[in-house]
């Protein structure tokens, strides 16, 4: 959708009779909604810095010219684009536009800039990146801009910004690659920006180019679908087994029903941990690509996305497939059926409405499921973990049912996780006290599972293991605040266990890909950085929202981090209602700590603030290893007779 079009000709006459901004607001208006007056202020500014640049004899008269291109299903727009020809071949040239003053060079972090925005200093994509990922966007997804082999040259251009020099931090070496790709121009140089123009547009083409675009069907290309399936070829962390290839398989059939029938198909998918779900939601998001669907995978918190979408590029460049990895919230204004398919994990951990202020839409389930054809939700509802958290089976039904769409529920055993087995799995909720299970005395695998005393000692046996392979972590229950003031100084600590000289910090800026970054072995993580993700070791510190008093495993909610979002608005909900309260953030810190000490497949070490929990969960370990030692012995017996009869 494009906001503003015009031929060369009639965006000089727009903007020198002043007319420019007052049509861009009116279509703005009309499209897309409401506008705030600082954009209007920005388009001002930024059109008449283009007007000197395009006011050249050289640039055709009849060259397309567009303002606020919209690209289908994204929240992303590109500011300015020029169409037409370089000799026979059809061209275009992205300008990405910015008010920008000062920019600051974040290393360690791909495409990464730290400027003045709203008032207030923050990271974003350098403007490079933005220009470079909205071509290649558009040459993914525009099935016209295939077909016509329109060639997209993209750039950035920074009218108030000043050259610094060889020490310039906008051209700093660490984004060398996007500079590459898409040219920065900055204040003094104009001449250089039309030159560049100049270069790819010759000829003009009358808009046609621009109206390929607009009207191009979205598709996923050629070239994409190949290189999805070229990042998952020998990618062993994503190789399918047993029951994982029979919902998959069935999840391709409903896709595809969902396309020839014209019906809603959702299929809801239980599995807990270690099942694999995340591995068979890649290779989904991956064939339903290959078949030509518009598909995206989706999840509420940034670290699966980040980790999963950083796994799956390998050697390619980040800005080819972040399109394909999604946040819960982007569907709040999304139209009936836009996307072919939508593949949502930790399903459990959707919430009712989006927004940072939670004022957006009516309900994400909802939304998914009415901009999707085919939706499929992978959920574990044992693993809800804060008072938001609002995915849940019954919710997937109404709002699936609602639609009339075709539902269907699979289910997945534990494979992967903590040994392949199911027991330490239904012997943790028993220990936790989250419900009874069979496997009350009996862990049924040779999982590595410890109770320290020291928290030291722990640490130092995690670091030992990670030197491996960097998939050993140390997490942590929320019972320590996550101090904003000590992210910039290297000898801050948040959790501090002083009896043991026990210093660590919260993972701090890098909380996207802390899994699987090797610095993050001297940070803790939490319950948002490694939820949907898994270790080889996980060394878990619970702290005193779990004790045992008795015998009886209790939850203290008043122990938890003030920083700690996990449990906001309970405290208006214990004035309202405090049993209901009480027993919501009871199973929200059980739920907690069953998903953190489930985050290891070969081990899981604990080390407990309450010395009497630690007491117990030895206790319960001790029992189990012996009931398991038993039937060992009894097993092996059995076995060898058998061998002794042939």
């Amino acid at each position: 959708m494009i906001v503003y079009e015009a031929t060369k000709t009639e965006f000089l006459k727009d903007v020198f009779q002043d007319e420019l901004v007052n049509n861009i607001v009116r279509n703005y208006n009309s499209k897309i909604g409401r506008i705030n007056e600082r954009e209007v202020r920005s388009w001002d500014n930024s059109m008449q810095y283009m007007y000197r640049v395009l006011s050249d004899s050289e640039i055709p008269d009849n060259a397309g010219v567009a303002i606020e291109f919209k690209i289908p299903h994204t929240s992303k727009r590109v500011d300015f684009l020029i169409s037409g020809k370089k000799d026979a071949q059809n061209s275009v040239v992205i300008v990405e536009l910015k008010q920008w003053e000062t920019v600051e060079v974040i290393e360690g972090k791909e495409a990464i800039v730290k400027t003045l925005i709203n008032r207030g200093q923050r990271e974003t994509t350098h403007p490079s990146y933005q220009a470079w990922s909205y071509a290649a966007l558009i040459k993914d997804y525009n099935e016209n801009a295939q077909k016509s082999e329109i060639i997209f040259h993209p750039c950035a251009y920074l009218h108030n910004y000043i050259d610094q020099g060889e020490q310039d931090p906008l051209t700093h070496p660490v984004y060398e690659f996007y500079l590459e790709q898409a040219p920065v121009f900055v204040k003094g140089k104009a001449a250089q920006l039309r030159d560049f123009i100049k270069r790819y547009i010759k000829y003009g083409d009358n808009k046609e180019n621009l109206y390929q675009i607009e009207n191009g069907r979205i598709r996923p290309s050629k070239s994409l679908q190949d290189s999805l399936n070229n990042m998952l070829k020998g990618n062993q962390e994503f190789v399918m087994i047993d029951e994982q290839k029979v919902v998959y398989e069935h999840a391709v059939h409903m896709a595809k029903e969902a396309l020839r029938t014209k019906t809603k198909q959702v299929l809801i998918v239980k599995g807990g941990p270690g099942t694999g779900k995340s591995v068979l939601a890649i290779n989904l998001l991956v064939e339903l690509t290959k078949q030509s669907m518009v598909c995206q995978y989706v999840t509420k918190n940034a670290a699966p996305r980040n980790i999963y979408a950083n796994k799956l590029k390998q050697d390619f460049r980040k800005g080819h497939i972040d399109n394909l990895f999604k946040g819960s919230g982007s569907y709040v204004n999304a139209p009936e059926d836009e996307f072919d398919a939508l593949i949502v994990d930790e399903a459990h951990r959707l919430n009712e409405k989006s927004g940072m202020f939670q004022h957006l839409g009516e309900n994400q389930t909802k939304e998914i499921i009415q901009s999707s054809k085919f939706s499929i939700f992978f959920i574990d509802e044992r693993q809800r973990v804060t008072l938001k958290d609002a995915g849940s089976i019954a919710e997937i039904r109404k709002y699936a049912g609602a639609t009339n769409a075709t539902i269907e529920i699979m289910e997945l055993e534990s494979q992967f996780r903590c040994n392949g087995s199911n027991g330490y799995l239904a012997w943790l909720d028993d220990v936790l006290q989250i419900r009874e299970t069979a496997n009350a005395d009996y862990m049924g695998s040779h999982y590595d599972f410890r109770v320290y005393d020291d928290p030291s000692e722990m640490r130092k046996e995690i670091e030992s293991l990670n030197q491996t392979n960097n998939k050993s972590r140390i997490v942590a229950g929320y019972c320590w605040n996550w101090v904003k003031e000590g992210k910039s100084n290297t000898n801050y600590y948040d959790i501090v266990i002083d009896q043991f000289d026990f210093k660590m910090s919260w993972n701090l800026d890098n909380s996207a890909t802390w899994a699987i970054d090797p610095k993050s072995i001297n940070e803790a993580g939490c319950i948002h950085t490694c939820q949907g993700l898994e270790f080889d070791y996980v060394g878990v510190i619970i702290g005193d929202d779990m004790k045992c008093v008795d015998g009886h495993v209790i939850t203290d909610h008043t122990a938890r981090a003030k920083t700690d979002n996990s449990l906001k608005g309970l405290k208006k909900m214990m004035k309202s209602d405090p049993e209901r309260g009480q027993q919501l953030a009871d199973k929200i810190i059980r739920n907690t700590y069953r998903t953190l000490m489930t985050r290891g497949q070969k081990g899981c070490f604990v080390y407990c603030t309450d010395g009497e929990f630690a007491k117990y969960l030895r206790e319960r370990y001790e029992k189990s290893s012996k009931v398991y030692g038993e039937n060992e012995f009894f097993v092996g017996n059995v076995a060898e007779e058998d061998e002794g009869y042939e």
